[in-house]
């Protein structure tokens, strides 16, 4: 996938220092092996992760389901947490009821074991009701990140940090040129 990225700092750090450190030869075979196996499971985390969001804000609700999400998935809000699959599925809901002609470019993931942090940018026309808010017509710009857990390869935990006050002024001032904004991190 064009956008897709991983950093394996940790990975090559260990596999360096057992190298310098002269452990024997089997002893080296099973580190490599063990951190080989650890770096292609990171990997397929972040292709089903990808995958999963990209077609998911395509307008295929069917990809949050217990093939890639926990049963107890926990979404972390500043509201509170949202936990399990249903829960999950119609809290991201909005963003398909409330935009049209949505764009969703995750620009980078970065992961390491059981981690991926994932940098998007989400684009759309606020066509219909966004958690409460009427639809203003105005379009959004934004970029945030995502740290999420994955576990046994199914996403476990979310967490959204974007700039909450660039979203409500973009969707609720009057002729905003979003394509001009760029919402920051929070």
């Amino acid at each position: 996938m064009r956008y897709f990225k991983t950093i394996f700092f940790g990975i090559l750090t260990t596999i360096v220092f057992a190298t310098l450190t002269g452990c024997g030869s089997s002893e080296k075979d099973k580190q490599l092996s063990e951190l080989q196996d650890a770096q292609a499971q990171l990997e397929q985390n972040a292709i089903m992760y990808e995958e999963t969001w990209t077609k998911f804000v395509q307008g295929d609700t069917t990809m949050v389901n217990s093939d890639r999400f926990h049963e107890d998935v926990v979404v972390v809000t500043a509201q509170g947490d949202i936990v399990g699959i249903e829960a999950t599925k119609n809290y991201y809901m909005n963003y398909i009821t409330g935009f049209s002609d949505r764009e969703f470019t995750i620009l980078e993931v970065v992961g390491q074991g059981n981690r991926l942090v994932k940098h998007w940018n989400f684009k759309g026309t606020h066509t219909g009701d966004f958690f409460g808010m009427p639809a203003s017509g105005n379009k959004l710009n934004l970029s945030g990140t995502t740290m999420v857990t994955m576990k046994d390869g199914k996403i476990a935990k979310e967490q959204d940090f974007f700039d909450v006050m660039s979203m409500v002024n973009q969707l609720t001032a009057g002729d905003v040129n979003a394509d001009a904004t760029q919402g920051g991190l929070n």
